[in-house]
């Protein structure tokens, strides 16, 4: 057998150069699968469940969500927010002494009930009762130099403290900033009413015939104000917005009106320094009457100027008279809850005892609570998230989205857009980005026209924001496939805070969602 004959030199040359160009087909073809990249689009499925998101949502008027108190409240309503009203003098029961130990347990029961806490100041009882464990003003004002009033409510005697009265006024400003020195900021605290003026913290004084019993004068109403605004910058405020039934401040229904300001100056002067408002008689719609929702909010929201107010700031109803009568009276329950998701609003404050110890059963009803609540405040949801299907470790990831809000109200709070990568050996990255959700707008309907006052329509959704978001993979991640999961985290944490209005969250509270492959 003859032996092969070696290659000679140029065939030698040609079969290295075949090698060299294989050898670069090979890298070209490995290096162009990355830069081939496909692009992942994933379309998650909406849910209609209800969700209990912080700061939206029916609240619980003077009992947390697990008390026992509230086992007629339908397992199914979510509550995120415990709210109470407290007089000057429970707060305070001695001059200059704050009684925490009171408030903190308040708190800390609504975190131990999964809300947060939400309060007013009351410093006129017109029960009469001096010594009312929840409406007084504090009993030592008089001792301290304090001037009282005796005042009436509906004819019956009651006695209430002299708001344009220096003593009284230096006093009660010095206690809202000791408030805010200790409670501005608390993680458990969701908001505080500008009260402290009128019956109930209410800022009228309707039903009183009594010469003496008048609002503050415009001064010392702003100087209220003022204060609120100085001691609480980081918790959200809230005022009053409840219209006498005369239309401005002043004694009452049929009582002198000197030197008052009217209503919507103070609302006005409030929510331009970015507070929120809250009005308490969603619901009062007599039949054969205007009653407050047809013919005292409207004129004073427009003379107010605070229909935008609620794209900064929260709009909170109160209950009148509560559901059980709502339903007792066939009262319209559409008309009165798209009410109050067209003024946008983002809780529902549910009357007391009224509801929540007799909440109706009637399914009717109930399904009109339920599609109401779940667009309640704001509702967010993904509609379309891409990507590419694989990266580079080190380079950065472009991630394009579209959300919705279809709630009636904005998030108020910063939070944070998130992602996260984890594979299946358990190693897992959390980037956050750079977007927030708290400039997502809901969709908006006209107020107050004809056709509205004939049929609040439903509020539409807000519309589909396309948005784009990048974040810079470490070079050190081993390679391999990653799960790619979204989530809205809080505005200092990583811990996710917000429930999406789509399917699949994790018990950590993120939505896996895609994957991508990470190379060298």
């Amino acid at each position: 057998m003859n032996p092969p004959t070696p290659p000679t030199p140029s065939a030698r040359s040609t079969q290295s150069r075949k090698a060299v160009f294989g050898a670069a087909v090979i890298v070209f073809a490995l290096l162009a699968g990355v830069a081939r990249a496909q692009q992942v689009t994933v379309r998650p499925v909406e849910t209609d469940e209800l969700l209990a998101n912080p700061g939206v949502g029916a609240v619980t008027f003077g009992y947390p969500r697990n008390s026992p108190v509230l086992r007629n409240m339908p397992a199914w309503m979510p509550s995120t927010v415990h709210y109470n009203r407290w007089g000057w003098g429970v707060l305070e029961p001695q001059p200059g002494k704050i009684d925490h130990e009171f408030l903190d347990k308040l708190l800390r029961e609504s975190r131990a009930s999964g809300q947060q806490y939400a309060f007013g100041i009351m410093c006129c009882d017109p029960s009469g009762k001096r010594d009312s464990p929840l409406h007084r003003h504090p009993l030592w004002l008089k001792e301290v130099g304090g001037k009282e009033i005796q005042a009436d409510y509906l004819k019956n005697p009651c006695v209430i403290p002299d708001m344009d009265d220096p003593v009284v006024l230096a006093r009660h400003v010095d206690f809202i900033k000791r408030l805010g020195e200790r409670y501005d900021g608390h993680p458990d605290l969701e908001s505080v009413d500008i009260g402290s003026v009128g019956w109930w913290g209410e800022w009228h004084m309707t039903g009183s015939t009594n010469e003496q019993v008048r609002m503050p004068t415009k001064e010392n109403c702003t100087r209220i104000i003022d204060a609120y605004l100085a001691a609480f910058k980081k918790t959200p405020l809230l005022m009053s917005m409840l219209t006498p039934a005369s239309g401005a401040y002043g004694g009452g229904q049929t009582g002198p009106w000197k030197r008052v300001p009217k209503v919507e100056e103070c609302t006005a002067y409030a929510t331009q320094r970015g507070t929120g408002w809250r009005a308490n008689a969603l619901g009062h719609v007599p039949p054969g009457r205007g009653g407050h929702m047809r013919s005292l909010y409207p004129p004073s929201i427009k003379s107010a100027d605070i229909r935008d107010a609620w794209k900064s700031a929260p709009v909170f109803w109160e209950t009148y008279s509560g559901y059980a009568s709502w339903v007792k009276e066939s009262l319209p329950v559409r008309w009165i809850l798209n009410y109050a998701l067209a003024t946008h609003a983002s809780h529902i404050n549910l009357n007391g005892d009224s509801d929540m110890k007799s909440f109706p059963k009637e399914p009717g009803f109930l399904s009109e609570m339920e599609r109401f609540l779940r667009r309640l405040g704001y509702r967010l949801v993904l509609k379309e998230l891409a990507h590419p299907d694989q990266i580079k470790a080190g380079d950065a990831l472009t991630i394009s989205m579209k959300w919705q809000n279809v709630g009636s109200a904005p998030c108020y709070k910063p939070y944070r857009l998130a992602y996260r990568l984890t594979n299946a050996s358990g190693r897992s990255e959390v980037f956050v980005g750079k977007l927030t959700v708290n400039r997502w707008m809901p969709g908006s309907i006209e107020l107050f026209t004809e056709e509205f006052f004939k049929e609040v329509k439903d509020l539409p959704p807000g519309e589909v924001a396309a948005f784009s978001d990048t974040i810079a993979v470490p070079g050190n991640m081993p390679v391999g496939t990653y799960g790619l999961s979204v989530a809205v985290v809080g505005e200092q944490t990583t811990t996710p805070v917000v429930r999406l209005g789509i399917k699949g969250r994790d018990d950590g509270g993120w939505y896996p969602l895609s994957k991508v492959q990470i190379a060298k």
